[in-house]
């Protein structure tokens, strides 16, 4: 089966369904299977970028914006105005555009409250004891329940662990940015096997979404497409996920979950930017300083995973 949509970077725009609700645009991202959202207040055109991915080749170490660029130039098409920066958890998988779009648009950035817990696990992995700072690299560490807005809308906060300990779910009206929680129904749910995560705390956290009104459209953080699907997904409504996730629709039950989410775990392998990119995330998007002969350089732990 042809796989060509799977290697192209796909916009869609997931329209308001009316007051309250906002309009969402999902851009696919082919390289590491992200999708990074804007969503944005009809009435006052006010924007969030949420997970925006700031572009790396692991095979050099090299750095591009083509996917920031494309959001912005998104946000520039449909008239918006950038209000907030934001991300769901310090990713693993791809950089975080987050600084640079901070610089690019003004808006400040944020992540969750516990991302500083995250960071002391991380900086004893790397041996780098001082360097992570997460209240210095972000505007504002968003605790469970805390409200902001976008524009006219109101957003709430969910803590949702299990991924990571401190990834959050952002809740804008009848939309929710699930980050790596859940997959697409047909998929299944996201692995809880890296430092700080948990299975169980994975499965309450996904209760917690599907707890949410039904017709909530659900938007997830990476899609690799199926076997029997070779084109990127990433919006369902709860009610779509509770008739049919293949892995945690109504009726399954906890332990079963977690022993099959366990299982499958233990055979996945790292991300191959994830040494690279926590690294990077955990300064808010940012690169170590520059050494003395001005270029910045990664550390990389040996015999650790």
């Amino acid at each position: 089966m042809s796989r060509s949509k799977l290697s192209q970077r796909i916009v869609r725009h997931s329209p308001s369904t009316g007051a309250g609700s906002p309009d969402v645009w999902g851009i696919y991202e082919p390289d590491t299977g992200s999708i990074q959202y804007i969503c944005a207040d009809p009435a006052t055109k006010k924007a969030a970028l949420i997970d925006v991915v700031w572009n790396l080749d692991p095979r050099n170490q090299r750095f591009s914006t083509g996917s920031m660029d494309q959001v912005l130039d998104l946000v520039a098409q449909n008239g918006l105005a950038v209000e907030w920066v934001l991300d769901t958890h310090p990713h693993a998988d791809h950089v975080m555009a987050s600084a640079q779009l901070r610089d690019r648009t003004g808006a400040p950035n944020a992540i969750g409250a516990m991302v500083p817990d995250i960071a002391r696990i991380w900086a004893d992995l790397y041996h780098l004891p001082e360097a992570f700072d997460p209240p210095r690299d972000f505007d504002r560490l968003f605790a469970d329940g805390e409200t902001f807005r976008i524009g006219d809308l109101q957003v709430r906060v969910m803590l949702s662990p299990g991924h990571t300990l401190g990834s959050i779910t952002y809740v804008c009206g009848d939309a929710a940015f699930t980050h790596d929680t859940l997959m697409q129904p047909d998929v299944g749910t996201s692995r809880a096997d890296f430092p700080g995560g948990d299975s169980g705390q994975l499965w309450d956290s996904i209760q917690e979404i599907l707890a949410l009104p039904t017709e909530t459209r659900l938007f997830v953080g990476h899609d690799y497409g199926t076997d029997n699907r070779n084109e990127p997904e990433w919006e369902a409504t709860v009610a779509d996920h509770r008739a049919r996730n293949r892995h945690v629709r109504d009726g399954t039950l906890r332990d079963d979950w977690i022993a099959i989410r366990d299982a499958r775990d233990a055979t996945l392998p790292l991300p191959d930017r994830i040494l690279a990119a926590l690294q990077i995330n955990l300064r808010g998007g940012r690169l170590p300083a520059p050494e003395a002969d001005g270029h910045s350089y990664l550390k990389t732990p040996v015999n650790r995973f």
